[in-house]
């Protein structure tokens, strides 16, 4: 997926969820945050950050937070496109035939996944999709949720259902960022999302986790990364 109007910045402050003040050439201006998540080791202050400029005149903010920079690495904050990055991939042919077709927000049950594919030709295949944007990295060990996710895990068990009732189903980790060497649940912040993982597993949900190549104006998925599901004792 590509950018277009990107400029860089220094980040100041964060004053909402929706809200951060950048320096941009020396003038302190509002952005809009494309990422309502805590983000706290990400967004410090005085880091480089990169925004697209909004081309809708009547908005109140004129930028949104898309990459920051954390050390060497390059992160993309923009929690609305992993579900597009991965959509792309499934175009190529990955997972599916090239020519199946692909419905973004489909609702099953309770639930509205990220996306559902059905083949056209036979063996039909259908299944759903749910996608985890990943931005939070540890020792180069990406780690999901940064908060406790109830949705999360609603969103896991009908996955489940999903499987029960003769559906293939996917959940997608992708990694916001390059260089990562392994994926895990974020126990410590919320042990019942690794819980319902390792259940879906058992249970036959496809649990995938990839990396990205990110730049400040481009991100697309990249190669698989390896999970480990185990609760650490």
């Amino acid at each position: 997926m590509k950018y277009d109007r990107i400029i860089k910045g220094r980040f100041l402050d964060r004053p909402n969820r929706f809200v951060a003040h950048v320096d941009i050439g020396g003038e302190t201006l509002p952005c809009h945050v494309k990422n309502t998540g805590r983000c706290r080791e990400l967004l410090l202050p005085g880091v480089p950050v990169y925004l697209q400029e909004s081309d809708n005149p009547s908005r109140k903010t004129r930028y949104d937070l898309i990459c920051v920079e954390k050390g060497d690495m390059l992160i993309n904050m923009d929690s609305q496109i992993p579900n597009h990055v991965v959509a792309e991939w499934l175009q190529k042919g990955p997972l599916f035939p090239k020519d199946a077709r692909i419905q973004m927000e489909k609702s099953y049950g309770n639930s509205r996944f990220d996306l559902y594919v059905e083949t056209i030709k036979t063996p039909r295949r259908k299944a759903y999709l749910e996608v985890k944007g990943v931005t939070l990295e540890i020792d180069r060990q990406a780690r999901f949720p940064d908060a406790p996710t109830q949705r999360g895990v609603k969103h896991v068990r009908e996955l489940m259902q999903c499987v029960q009732d003769g559906y293939e189903a996917y959940l997608i980790f992708v990694i916001q960022m390059s260089g990562i060497k392994g994926f895990a649940p974020n126990w410590a912040t919320h042990p019942e999302f690794g819980q319902a993982l390792q259940e879906a597993q058992q249970a036959g949900v496809q649990i995938q986790a990839y990396g990205c190549q990110v730049r400040p104006d481009e991100i697309t998925l990249d190669t698989p990364i390896p999970i480990n599901l185990k609760e650490p004792t």
